[in-house]
């Protein structure tokens, strides 16, 4: 555990007596370029920060280009910018609160959010946090009202260890991650996971300006965001230095399908649907096409062909490119080829009720269920799965509307995808020499929500459920009913934990409200780990199994499950 920083008293002795209050927060970075932000509750923001140029045209597909305002230039910082190309209007309520109003391949843009009154010559340099949104590779920006940096900026300073937010667009869907022959030889796929790193990188360069620290930077993000986090840890196979030290991954760090045809059928389908299919797919030809057409007719032929009944939408994913991602997922992490990181990783109780068929009645549908969600497993290894989750586990669990299969499903499904690859992920960083963490989120404000949307109950903890505690954000949500005061508790211990982690790379100090006895999950010499229970009636750390295990855990029997999920067949089966 690193030296803490930032304790409260020394904190108030120099951040507090520095702190000049203005209306227009300005930063005087390199080459005399200004930011001109404002202020925004406890916070100063910098908006819409161009980090790359435009990535339309003949540079559609290509990585990004580095952004350099001209010297003595003033950068308007105060309004968000465009999204990246996606659909217009809201997505996914109650998971995603904001609605897409414009669009544009001149997209790479990112915020930045400070504790207030900083001032040029205070001499202090907060942790970083930089967020990578989800939207399963195919919706989502940077200021989503649920994933807005107030909250937790306001908790970490009332904790006495004040961060710096960043949070980044990038390209999404086809124009993020278009795969063929083509462009892989000029190093062109991954796209979108090659404009989060750029703007990683202009973080480390260009954040100490803004009163960041560029030698302590934690990246973290939720779902495909969650899943960006674990691929910039094994980005370029370890062998290039990743600009961050800790990681957070948020449900999801790898997903089944990497290495299956998912993205290349996505692409077919969008070739042919404008017409550039005169060449084979993966001639340089059908690329020139393509980088000739303009924006909405590629978006409109994106939206028409997508298939969201395929691996959850999730159809537009990383690809083994020979450079990015030398070799498969599963391979880099078997061969130890991965930054050295702190990491924590973890997922919600019920991360996948939301998105499992909710008629689900009987073990045949089940069986259909999971099937047509990993079609690449055996009918041997399908049955021995299914086996392993009895209908009995979860029939306390059911409603009047969900069943006890359909929770069974949502298990399966959780397991797969949220909780035993990030497990396994995690075991192998911790061989490696890293610290790593692992929680499950236990506690949700977002059931009425759910209520209201579905007519249906009991949907538990669900995907997003951590946010309103993080980002200690209740009142975006609008709820019909106020929060607890277990809630407001929880938000207090959640989100200065998350901000804690990123000044020290642990969590649970005593003297600090923050989760209690928080501690690493992989023992040495101990074929075991452990997880820690966030919120709920059973907070706090467990093993998976043993006298040591709470009830909350021992019943998900997370080892006899996922070493099954994680054996070598299975994982060549699932395709990551």
């Amino acid at each position: 555990m690193r030296t803490t920083r930032f304790l409260l008293s020394t904190w108030l002795a120099t951040f507090g007596s520095a702190i000049a209050y203005s209306r227009a927060p300005v930063v005087h970075a390199k080459n005399n370029v200004t930011y001109h932000g404002f202020p925004r509750g406890s916070m100063d923001v910098f908006l819409g920060i161009p980090y790359g140029q435009d990535t339309s045209g003949a540079h559609r597909f290509q990585p990004p280009r580095r952004y350099h305002p001209a010297p003595g230039s003033h950068v308007d910082a105060t309004e968000y910018g465009p999204s990246c190309p996606q659909a217009l209007g809201k997505w996914a309520p109650p998971i995603s609160l904001g609605e897409i109003t414009e669009v544009s391949e001149d997209c790479l843009r990112l915020n930045v959010a400070r504790p207030k009154g900083m001032t040029e010559g205070d001499g202090l340099k907060f942790p970083v946090m930089v967020y990578i949104h989800g939207g399963s590779f195919w919706a989502g920006n940077a200021h989503d009202p649920t994933i807005l940096p107030d909250g937790l900026v306001r908790q970490s300073m009332e904790n006495g260890m004040p961060v710096v937010h960043v949070a980044m667009n990038y390209r999404l869907g086809f124009f993020g991650f278009a795969q063929s022959d083509a462009l892989q030889s000029e190093g062109s796929e991954n796209a979108g996971l090659r404009d989060q790193r750029l703007a990683l990188e202009w973080v480390r360069d260009e954040i100490a300006q803004f009163g960041g620290d560029p030698d302590n930077i934690t990246i973290f993000g939720q779902s495909s965001g969650g899943l960006s986090v674990g691929m910039h840890i094994m980005a370029y196979g370890g062998t290039k230095p990743a600009p961050f030290q800790q990681a957070i991954c948020q449900s999801q760090a790898l997903e089944p399908g990497i290495t299956g045809t998912y993205t290349i059928d996505a692409m077919k389908a969008v070739v042919d649907h404008v017409g550039c299919d005169g060449a084979a797919l993966h001639s340089d030809e059908t690329i020139a096409c393509l980088r000739e057409l303009d924006t909405q007719t590629l978006l409109n032929a994106s939206l028409a062909t997508y298939r969201s009944d395929l691996n959850i939408g999730d159809i537009w994913l990383p690809v083994v490119d020979d450079d990015f991602l030398p070799a498969a997922p599963s391979t880099l992490i078997r061969e130890g080829r991965f930054a050295n990181v702190t990491t924590m990783l973890g997922w919600c109780d019920d991360d996948l009720t939301f998105f499992t068929d909710s008629s689900i009645q009987t073990a045949d549908e089940t069986r259909q269920f999971i099937s047509a969600y990993i079609p690449s497993v055996s009918s041997t290894n399908l049955d021995t799965l299914l086996s392993l989750y009895p209908v009995s586990d979860f029939t306390a669990q059911s409603t009047p509307t969900l069943s006890p299969e359909f929770f069974r499903a949502a298990r399966i499904f959780r397991d797969i995808l949220m909780t035993c690859e990030p497990i396994w992920y995690g075991e192998h960083l911790a061989r490696a020499g890293n610290t790593v963490f692992l929680y499950d989120w236990n506690q949700t404000v977002l059931e009425p929500l759910l209520e209201r949307a579905t007519n249906q109950s009991g949907w538990g903890p669900i995907h997003t459920a951590e946010f309103a505690y993080i980002f200690s954000s209740f009142w975006q949500y609008r709820l019909p009913d106020q929060p607890t005061a277990a809630d407001y508790s929880l938000a207090n211990r959640g989100s200065r934990s998350w901000s804690m982690f990123a000044t020290l790379g642990w969590l649970g100090i005593e003297g600090h409200d923050t989760f209690q006895g928080f501690r690493p999950a992989f023992a040495k010499g101990d074929d075991g780990f452990s997880v820690f229970v966030a919120g709920g009636p059973s907070e706090g750390l467990s093993a998976v199994d043993g006298p040591y295990a709470k009830e909350a855990v021992r019943a998900q029997r997370l080892r006899e499950r996922c070493a099954f999920i994680n054996s070598d067949e299975m994982i060549e089966q699932l395709e990551y």
